[in-house]
């Protein structure tokens, strides 16, 4: 080739195979090859905070989705999100408390980090007993939504895993939960304003079982656990505190001390 061109040679090449994977031609009117780019998403090289949303969401219950996105991605099978308060889960987090073997299985098999929640769902009791061993104490801490790890084990209907959790007489800690008043409680419901934004916006209201819960305008809600005195900490974020202000009778604001900066709202 050393009398041809570089020319001479690309024109003897097709045009399609000089184009880069993933990018199409069109022809046009105006120019015989229009090469058409493919949208980029805005978190590249990150994988999109929705994405990792929704396999968190999916791994709960929905074999076929979770297949799909690994399948696409097989990071996903280790992505995480906050459901508030920094209620951390993983996709594996998800299936370990509901009990999703099948689901945990395909996320470990594309790359998830097993964990003790994971191996007590999963029944695997020398697991367990490896991490109490290496880190005693480990089985009073919570996981997701902080669920305790023997119901994890529940969850997974694993035997063993119960039984010897049951035995150590600590895996199964319960948040502090003080009665309160239905009167009480009533003065609390009501929707608290943190800024002028239409989602800025705290909603207390009870859910279906009847449990105190919050929100954010537009996001899941947090069950709440009552310390006494109106002072709460939300699920899975035992650390954060939440009080509502004056100490009785219809509450008009509400703190949310989650760090050095607390967020005070007021209806």
């Amino acid at each position: 080739m050393d009398d041809v061109s570089r020319r001479s040679f690309l024109a003897m090449v097709p045009a399609a195979a000089l184009i880069p994977a993933g990018i199409t031609a069109t022809r046009t009117a105006q120019s015989p090859a229009v090469l058409s780019v493919p949208e980029v998403e805005d978190a590249f090289p990150r994988h999109a905070p929705e994405l990792a949303r929704e396999i968190v969401g999916v791994s709960h219950a929905n074999l076929a989705r979770v297949k799909e996105l690994v399948g696409a991605r097989p990071a996903l099978a280790r992505a995480a999100w906050d459901w508030g308060f920094g209620d951390w889960e993983t996709a594996l987090g998800a299936a370990s408390h509901v009990g999703q073997k099948e689901i945990a299985a395909v996320l470990l098999a594309a790359g998830a980090h097993p964990t003790i929640f994971s191996a007590a769902m999963l029944g695997q009791l020398e697991a367990v007993k490896a991490f109490v061993a290496a880190a005693p104490g480990i089985q009073r801490t919570r996981g997701p939504h902080g669920i305790t790890l023997a119901d994890h084990a529940r969850a997974g209907e694993s035997v063993d895993v119960v039984t010897y959790l049951e035995g150590l007489g600590d895996a199964d800690p319960a948040y502090p939960n003080e009665p309160m008043r239905d009167e009480d409680v009533g003065g609390l419901l009501g929707t608290y304003a943190f800024g002028a934004g239409a989602t800025e916006r705290l909603v207390v209201s009870l859910d279906r079982r009847g449990r105190l819960v919050m929100k954010r305008e537009g996001e899941p809600d947090r069950t709440l656990f009552h310390h006494g005195g109106r002072v709460f900490n939300p699920a899975g974020a035992e650390a954060v505190r939440i009080r509502f202000e004056p100490a009785s009778g219809r509450a008009t604001g509400v703190v949310v001390v989650d760090g050095p900066r607390p967020v005070s709202a007021s209806r």
